[in-house]
């Protein structure tokens, strides 16, 4: 066990202890945690505290950008000057996250149809 984990595992034996957990809200309800059984058990403590912290992951980072601009493209016109800028930021993104072997069918299907909107395709 890992410092960190024996560390916590000490503190809520106390907070047991004193009674800090009882009459809570959900007592006795199964805990409805995140699936992260992909990650290797030595990197798991460590991979919650970064998510916690609002941490991504370059290519999650990337991804979340791509959607942000995607969303954009959605409300502006093709002559409003912000388009190409976003427009040439999106191919980068969607290269980089290609490149990163994420699969961008989904993102790609709805910028495509953005694209056929504002060109009346």
């Amino acid at each position: 066990m890992f410092l960190i984990d024996q560390w916590v595992e000490k503190h809520i034996q106390h907070a047991q202890e004193n009674g800090e957990f009882d009459n809570l809200p959900g007592s006795g309800q199964p805990l409805i945690l995140d699936d992260d059984s992909g990650v290797p058990e030595a990197l798991r403590t460590a991979y919650r505290i970064l998510k916690n912290a609002g941490y991504l992951p370059p290519e999650l980072q990337d991804r979340k950008e791509v959607m942000e601009l995607d969303h954009m493209l959605n409300v502006l016109t093709c002559d409003d000057p912000l388009f190409s800028v976003i427009e040439k930021r999106l191919k980068v993104l969607l290269l980089r996250l290609q490149q990163a072997g994420m699969n961008i069918d989904l993102l790609h299907g709805r910028y495509k149809e953005a694209l056929k909107d504002n060109f009346g395709g």
